[in-house]
């Protein structure tokens, strides 16, 4: 029996599972300044985007189910950073909406893309096809749960 399919080697998923863990160490430096982790940062990015969004909108914009993004808001809600509020009409629906704080934070972590991007030695164009591919795969997801 040929065994080759199952050398790490010959996965797609090993290595973007590797640079997906290395991009999120990367960031580590310039986030810790800031208080935030990875996940709290691209949760911000997504409410400084379209703010007052429920816990459902913001998970579907992050591809994050609510058991991994609740705890992330809490930890948000508990810096000062987002409120949490149970919608009159239907109390299952949570809205997160950013304080004062968390608007002014965005100022504060303007700097973080263009960082990061010196730190990663790809092209202009590489970097755009590898934006494209990685989309094109996370399309599949989204289809998945239409």
């Amino acid at each position: 029996m040929n065994y080759d399919s199952l050398k790490l080697e010959n996965q797609l998923c090993f290595p973007l599972y590797a640079c997906s863990r290395q991009i999120i160490k990367l960031y580590k430096p310039f986030l810790d300044p800031l208080g935030l982790t990875y996940t709290q940062y691209i949760t911000l990015m997504a409410l400084w985007e379209k703010d007052n969004i429920t816990v459902k909108e913001l998970g579907y914009l992050l591809f994050l189910d609510s058991g991994t993004l609740t705890p992330v808001l809490k930890k948000l809600e508990t810096q000062g950073i987002v409120t949490r509020k149970r919608s009159e009409d239907d109390e299952r629906n949570v809205y997160i909406k950013l304080t004062k704080e968390g608007i002014e934070l965005k100022d504060k972590a303007v700097s973080v893309p263009k960082s990061m991007a010196n730190c990663i030695p790809l092209s202009s164009e590489d970097a755009k096809n590898l934006h494209r591919i990685l989309h094109k795969i996370l399309e599949i997801d989204m289809v998945a749960h239409e």
